[in-house]
């Protein structure tokens, strides 16, 4: 550690130091090795970084969004998996060709095919419409 004066004392368990210059712009230290001179002023020693308080917001939106996505994927993926346990099989005299189609253009799961095909008579195009809009 350096020797800043021999009145100030070194500070423990600081990990950042951030310093507001304007209503989105920070500096910030990471590591700092910080010391308390007398009258309560500090000295801080580090490599200041320029943070934008705007774009680390943006990013939180888009990390954010990420997770509502992943979550939801996830959520879909096991209704699926409870819809193809709760399938009996029975296609209910809909083609076969017309489910894996459905299924296929539709990025769905059999049931949810096979569901919207029997909503809409068997009408393939109606189907994946309801799937997909």
């Amino acid at each position: 550690k350096r020797q800043v004066s021999t009145q100030s004392t070194w500070v423990p368990g600081v990990a950042r130091v951030c310093i507001k210059k304007s209503k989105n712009i920070l500096f910030v230290i990471s590591h700092p090795e910080v010391y308390k001179s007398a009258a309560d002023t500090y000295v801080i020693l580090g490599e200041a970084k320029i943070e934008d308080g705007t774009a680390q917001a943006a990013d939180a939106v888009k990390e954010l969004k990420a997770f509502e996505e992943k979550a939801t994927k996830v959520a879909d993926a096991k209704e699926d998996e409870e819809e193809e346990e709760a399938d009996d099989g029975d296609d209910a005299g809909l083609d076969k060709k017309d489910i894996e189609l459905v299924m296929n253009q539709a990025n769905t799961s059999r049931a949810k095919a096979k569901k919207a095909l029997a909503k809409n008579s068997g009408d393939i195009v109606a189907a994946i419409m309801e799937l997909t809009v």
